[in-house]
This record gives structure tokens, sequence and C-alpha cells, in this order.
């Protein structure tokens, strides 16, 4: 099929829930992306945080071949050497001890919730207890996740929620003290907010929250589905903050592609949460799956991931920065690692049709929120790459110049 005819093959048969770009991409090799016309493109966007060791990396790739060929499922009745090799290996990573292995984020979100409210319930048999979330969070589109996401946008056709859901301000802590009471069992949030508009948590409201918890028994929830992987320049940004939470959310590049999530839990968690028949999935952990996790964790190790991130991310933080302080439609730059935004002033430009008129000159970049031009590199990028991006990038700025 040519372009043409993949497009409106797709747009006959596909619900519509997403608008998508007049865009087929048919492979990819190292950071770069190719359309079914062989266009090429620098990828910016890495499928949304997911691609984090990039195209083609041949270990991996083996490894999921060698896998197919054997089995690629069996159920959660039965144990298999991916699953063992995979639990082990994500344990270690995040420095908890339990894992559930889920198909997604959204269904990791589920599971955290569930675990933590199950904690609750065998604390005092009750029912009634209540999540506090963030404002302008994202945790997924499933009924439960979209609970706990904060805007209200993704949430009001849907109602009603899960309920007995808070929201407080995101790095105001005085404002998540103002919701806690006696029926309060967990707090959720991401470390680094990506959909509400790469903000990283302060320290002193990660901290602070965490002493809140520890103080009344509360869970800590953190979500690092798009921030966790080593995007941050550690394995889990929440490293970087001092503390570790109770329960742990993952997805996205732990699986490098093939569909893939987990929540982790520390031991007062595993000890006193779910138990068999409280929660299940049929693919979830399957060996395919578990192949993948297992093998993109020996190749960060190996390939010294982390170290590369904290190598390069400087220098993508000093050149959007520059790019910011070129133009008066970009009030500036934020984020952590190689999760980063510049910030757009909407009445002048929108970074919406920014990321359209960047496609046209290769280069493949998203928005967070509705103000902000979002970067999510493959995480072996190089400050080459980089130079390469900001090229591209202001090419496509010179087109919204008035």
């Amino acid at each position: 099929m040519n372009t043409n005819e993949i497009i409106n093959t797709a747009k006959e048969h596909l619900l519509h829930t997403y608008n998508r770009y007049p865009v087929a991409f048919d492979h990819g090799k190292g950071v770069r992306l190719y359309d079914t016309d062989g266009k090429e493109y620098l990828d910016f966007c890495a499928g949304i945080a997911v691609y984090a060791l990039g195209y083609g990396n041949r270990k991996y790739e083996d490894a999921l071949k060698s896998q197919i060929e054997k089995i690629s499922h069996t159920s959660n009745y039965y144990y298999s050497e991916p699953l063992a090799r995979a639990s082990a290996a994500l344990t270690k990573a995040a420095g908890l001890p339990k894992v559930f292995f889920t198909n997604s984020g959204a269904e990791a979100v589920e599971g955290a919730i569930k675990a933590a409210r199950k904690y609750a319930y065998n604390k005092d048999r009750t029912t009634d207890h209540e999540i506090i979330a963030m404002e302008h969070s994202f945790h997924g589109r499933t009924f439960g996740a979209l609970s706990v996401t904060g805007n209200s946008h993704y949430r009001e056709a849907f109602e009603p929620m899960i309920g007995n859901v808070k929201f407080a301000g995101f790095n105001d802590l005085e404002s998540v003290k103002a919701l806690v009471n006696d029926k309060t069992c967990a707090v959720i949030m991401e470390t680094v907010q990506g959909e509400g508009g790469i903000y990283p948590a302060d320290p002193g409201f990660v901290r602070g929250v965490r002493k809140l918890c520890d103080e009344n028994d509360i869970l800590l929830i953190l979500d690092e589905i798009q921030c966790g992987m080593g995007r941050s320049g550690s394995m889990f940004a929440y490293m970087q903050y001092g503390i570790k939470p109770d329960i742990l959310t993952v997805a996205k590049a732990v699986g490098c592609s093939i569909p893939v999530g987990a929540f982790l839990v520390n031991e007062k968690v595993a000890a006193s949460s779910l138990v068999p028949g409280d929660h299940g999935t049929t693919y979830g952990g399957n060996p395919l799956a578990c192949t993948a996790v297992a093998a993109v964790l020996e190749i960060f190790e190996e390939e010294h991931i982390t170290d590369h991130v904290n190598e390069v991310a400087p220098y993508l933080e000093q050149k959007l920065k520059e790019i910011a302080a070129s133009y008066d439609f970009i009030k500036g730059e934020r984020g952590l690692g190689l999760m980063r935004g510049l910030i757009f002033d909407t009445d002048k430009v929108n970074p919406g049709d920014v990321v359209k008129t960047a496609l046209s000159h290769g280069l493949v970049l998203i928005t967070a929120g509705k103000d902000v031009l979002r970067f999510l590199p493959p995480l072996v990028i190089t400050k080459a790459d980089i130079d390469e991006m900001a090229n591209r990038l202001k090419a496509t700025l010179a087109e919204h110049i008035c």
C-alpha cells in the first residue's frame, strides 16, 4: 500500500479517537524514522517516551525474536523464565521488592489504586477511603486512572468517576495537608508531570508529602510511567529526591515498544494488600513482554544509559534555552533530564501548529498541555543529534514568525 492508501484505509475503518498527522511511518534506525515515501525524520518523541533505546537495537530485537520462536503466552497460572528474570531485574532497578506486570501504564495505575484501597480496607474494614491526586496530572484513560487525572476536560463526559478522589495543587504542600483526614489512604502524583506541561516536582514538596504520608500511614503512589526508566538521569526520578514511594507505576520505556507496564510495592503494601483473587490479567507478564523488560534493563546497565542521559541532557537544556531566548513567542524552558519543554505564548504561536510544521522539516515532536512543545528523544541521542534538532527546529520556527 502507498501512503494515501494506508491513510484512507485506516480512516475508513478506525474509530476516530485520534487526530493523526498525515504520515505513515515504515521503519526506524537509531534515532531516525522513515515514512512509507522514504522521507527521513529525526525523532524527538520516541513514541511518547517509549523507544528509549532507539530503533534497531540488535540485542533487544534478537532477544524478542528468540522468545517468539519459543512461546509468547502461557497465562499467569504458570511460571516462565522471562517472568522470573524480568521480576528480579525490575525490582532491583526500582528498589522495591514486589512487582505485578500489566499491559499498559493505565492498567498499572488501576492496580496501584486497588492495592492502596485494599491496604486501607485491611486496616479498618471500611470502603469509604479517599485518595488525594494532583491538579493538572495525567494517569491514563481507564476509569480508575481517569478518576485521579487532574484535568476535568478528560473526565467530564464520563462521569461519575470512581469517587472519593480529591485534588491538591502540585508543588503546594499546604494544599495536600488541607485535604488529609482519617479516611485518606493514598496520595498519587507524577514525579514529573508530563501531559500537564512538563513540571518537575519540587524537592521540598516530594519530601514533605513523603513525611505527611509516613505520619498518617498514607501510601505514596508515584507515577513514573513517562519520567521513569532513566529519562530523568536516574533510573527513576524519585531517586533524585532521597525518598521512596510505597507504590510505583511504570510502563512505556520499560518495554521499549512491547506493550508492558507494572506496579511495584514495598514490603508493607505487599504484606497487607492484594491476595489471590483480588487482581489479575490474562496477558500481563507474558513471556514475550517479560523478555522485553529483562532485555531493556540488561541493556540499560551494559550501555550505561543513565550516565549517557546525564552527559547529553545539559546540552539539550542549553540548546533549548538558547532557542527560547531567540523568539519572542517562547516564554521559557523547563524539564528534567531528557524530558523537556518549551513554553509558548499561545496568543502568538500555538505549539500544536509547530508540531505540524516540524514534520515538514523532518522533525518529530509533540505537545504537552496547552502551551508546551515537548521533547522526549530516545535516551541514546548524541550532541550531534541535538544540534541537528536545533537546526530543524529553527527552520520550523522561522515559518511562524509574523
